[in-house]
């Protein structure tokens, strides 16, 4: 999105926040939130420090922002999950999702979150919180749609939906880790495969 010409003083014209908040996103992806300064931020996204305040607010703003962007980017494979017609099949594309969003070509390896997370003591009390609303609104929308999985008899009566919620983004976000750590594609998609075998039965 282009600025327009009542663009704030100190905001260069012609500046995109569309590409800026990319920039910083693939930053805030690559080195966590407690790992990137305002000056590494503005470096890369071409802007001064007066600019980032005008546009996005302070540090925790424009994490939160990125955090926003990578949700409806990069992450979106979990709202597109949802749709799939069996519990295992919400499963399968869930964890393939999280493989494929953690070892993307040109893109930081592992996910922008669990960067997030793993520095939590260090966050600002609105960007832990922003943390925590995302990965609970990720287990609620899973565990939604498993319960409604047991509803159609799809999964066994007396499964724990929450439990299986919880089950399925531990092992995405160790496929996380892994990937940030070296891991392979492949290396990861038979690590969910393995996971995969522990799903109950329809």
């Amino acid at each position: 999105m282009e600025a327009t010409s009542r663009a704030p003083i100190g905001r260069p014209r012609g500046f995109d926040t569309d590409e800026a908040l990319q920039r910083a996103m693939v930053v805030f992806w690559e080195h966590g939130y407690d790992g990137v300064s305002l000056t590494d931020l503005t470096r890369a996204m071409g802007i001064t420090k007066t600019s980032m305040y005008a546009a996005f607010g302070n540090k925790e703003d424009l994490f939160r922002k990125a955090l926003e962007r990578y949700a409806e980017g990069p992450a979106s494979y979990s709202t597109r999950a949802l749709q799939e017609p069996t519990a295992r099949e919400v499963a399968t594309a869930y964890l393939t999702g999280s493989i494929h969003a953690s070892t993307r070509a040109g893109c930081p390896a592992g996910c922008l979150g669990v960067q997030g997370f793993l520095a939590a003591e260090h966050l600002g009390q609105s960007v832990a919180d922003a943390l925590a609303a995302w990965r609970n609104d990720n287990r609620a929308h899973l565990r939604d749609r498993f319960q409604r999985a047991i509803d159609e008899d799809d999964l066994p009566a007396g499964t724990d939906p929450d439990t299986l919620a919880r089950y399925l983004m531990t092992m995405a976000n160790g496929i996380a880790v892994q990937a940030a750590t070296g891991a392979t594609r492949d290396e990861l998609q038979r690590v969910a495969d393995a996971a995969l075998h522990n799903w109950p039965p329809a």
